[in-house]
């Protein structure tokens, strides 16, 4: 079962503001933990909406929208991509992430279970993502 830990982005965050040094000790701490036990698949943090853009889809058409984008509540700062056995043990996991902003900081995370292609009714789509799957290793 795969989950993604989801950092949600703060207005210091979406400012640039970079983290202290004691909290990239504790995410690489806890990171290297993920690692050490087998189930870290990814991890990064990402650039303020500053730097990106949303494409908007809408009556067939596409329009691109820079950021930065206001609502920070809805963003994203950062994410974990872990594979562990049961849901139980995705939540001892989260349950030890690093506050996201520092311990004395207001922050969030939100985690999300992947979709597998085992989720799905079989046929003739998923098996084309499978080989994609398959191709990519």
């Amino acid at each position: 079962m795969r989950f993604m830990i989801i950092v949600k982005a703060t207005a210091a965050s979406e400012s640039g503001q970079m983290p202290e040094p004691e909290l990239m000790a504790a995410m690489g701490a806890y990171h290297e933990e993920l690692a050490k036990a087998g189930v870290l698949l990814d991890a990064t943090g990402l650039q303020p909406t500053s730097k990106g853009w949303r494409v908007r889809y809408s009556g067939g058409k596409r329009s691109v929208i820079d950021g930065p984008f206001a609502e920070t509540k809805e963003l994203i700062a950062g994410y974990t991509l872990i594979q562990v056995r049961s849901r139980d043990e995705a939540m001892e996991w989260a349950r030890r992430f690093p506050a996201p902003f520092g311990e004395n900081a207001d922050g969030e995370i939100e985690v999300r279970q992947l979709f597998e292609l085992e989720d799905f009714e079989p046929g003739p789509e998923i098996e084309r993502f499978r080989k994609i799957d398959e191709d990519r290793r």
